[in-house]
């Protein structure tokens, strides 16, 4: 069995680290999308630390709701984005626009940070918020299928020691 070491990347890395997201994008059929380079690499994995941040929303000096983001990364742009965890208003307070003004105040953050994308996700069933979200230019992405580990299964994969082949 391999002895396998897992270490920090460092600044010295970006070419190796380029080269693969190129690769990568190679076998996905999806190099036409790569507009990453090196430098982008180094700046943004090494220079850029983001961190996540919330957001208040009141209405007539009634807190109302609240967003919470934070930094993601696109290899293929070289560029950070913002994931949008949650965002949430009161249903006393729906339908007066206080869910679009936190989606507005998020994008103007993500666009002041020199972010290429902002991302969030919405429950299938959440017709209210898919139209919110469609009226402001969202686009799904129904191509990506979305994985977790969470809970038990993460800290039984975490701690088995265990490789997997496919």
């Amino acid at each position: 069995m391999p002895s396998i070491c897992i270490r920090p990347a460092q600044r010295s890395d970006a070419p190796a680290i380029h080269q693969f997201i190129v690769e990568l994008a190679i076998y996905e059929k999806a190099a036409h999308e790569v507009e990453s380079s090196v430098a982008d690499i180094e700046r943004s994995l090494f220079d850029q630390p983001m961190s996540s941040a919330a957001l208040m929303c009141e209405v007539d000096g009634q807190i109302a709701g609240f967003a919470v983001y934070f930094a993601n990364y696109s290899t293929w742009l070289g560029h950070h984005g913002i994931y949008l965890e949650d965002l949430y208003v009161s249903p006393v307070f729906r339908g007066l626009g206080a869910g679009r003004a936190l989606l507005h105040e998020v994008a103007k953050i993500a666009v002041s940070q020199g972010c290429r994308r902002m991302e969030w996700s919405v429950l299938n069933w959440n017709t209210p918020a898919i139209r919110v979200y469609d009226a402001i230019g969202g686009v799904p992405q129904s191509e990506w299928t979305r994985y977790r580990l969470a809970g038990d299964a993460l800290l039984a994969f975490a701690e088995s020691g265990k490789t997997i082949s496919v």
